[in-house]
């Protein structure tokens, strides 16, 4: 399996689908399915029923899972490509438009 070009707490744009051209930050990434949650990106209605946390229930909005080929990486203002160099004995991602690594 190979490296995963998203991970959590990553500014990303969304590049297909209903959401094209939105903005949000990583909350978390599924390695299994390569998905990942990106706040305010294909919200979904859920009806919940009524328990500890939720005493009413009802129908509540949450972020649903958006395939990570339909994300790009935010570097800078501007979506960008993502690759992976070592550097230091380290592999690290680094933007394919700027050359800067990334963290």
């Amino acid at each position: 399996m190979s490296a995963m070009k998203i991970k959590k707490g990553d500014l990303v744009k969304v590049i297909a689908g209903k959401d094209k051209d939105k903005e949000g930050k990583v909350i978390s990434v599924n390695k299994k399915d390569n998905t990942a949650l990106v706040e305010g990106v294909n919200m979904v209605t859920k009806h919940t029923k009524p328990n500890a946390q939720n005493q009413t229930g009802g129908i509540v909005n949450q972020e649903g899972p958006i395939h990570i080929s339909n994300l790009m990486l935010v570097v800078d203002g501007k979506a960008t490509r993502v690759g992976f160099k070592i550097e230091d004995g380290k592999k690290v991602r680094f933007a394919k438009s700027t050359g800067k690594v990334i963290k």
